[in-house]
């Protein structure tokens, strides 16, 4: 995801993940390896390489440094993902959220942001969390 004025889809999801991890501060070796699992076993990214997945989430971070770069970040996020992805790209960043162990504020408004911005149902956003606390648990 090089500095350009658009993304693909595939980019876009990442984008969104980074969003969340990088909202409580920046972004953990956990959430980098929740990331990359993601891209390695998801048919969303069938053709999208671990090596691009790096490239993308420096650009994605590089973004993000922007001055009005959230919001830069989320218009592109808008424009490259059909509304069918809209779901997987909140679902992905609840997992990256959840994989951290410890949820920030930052984090929590964040995905809050990201329901708004991809405009999402509130319940199926509740219903995506909920999967997402149930997977994480611990005995």
């Amino acid at each position: 995801m090089p500095a350009q004025p658009t993304l693909d889809p595939q980019e876009a999801v990442v984008c969104t993940m980074v969003l969340v991890a990088a909202a409580d501060g920046g972004v953990t070796d956990r959430e980098i390896g929740t990331m990359t699992m993601l891209v390695q076993t998801l048919p969303v990214f069938h053709d999208f390489s671990v090596e691009r997945l790096e490239v993308a989430t420096d650009a994605a971070v590089r973004l993000l440094d922007e001055a009005d770069g959230l919001n830069h970040a989320a218009s592109l996020i808008r424009a490259a993902l059909p509304q069918r992805l809209r779901e997987t790209a909140y679902a992905l960043a609840c997992e990256v959220v959840a994989s951290d162990r410890e949820v920030g504020q930052g984090s929590l408004q964040m995905l809050q942001f990201l329901v708004s911005e991809l405009d999402l149902d509130p319940l199926v956003a509740a219903a995506i969390e909920r999967g997402v606390r149930v997977r994480q648990r611990t005995g």
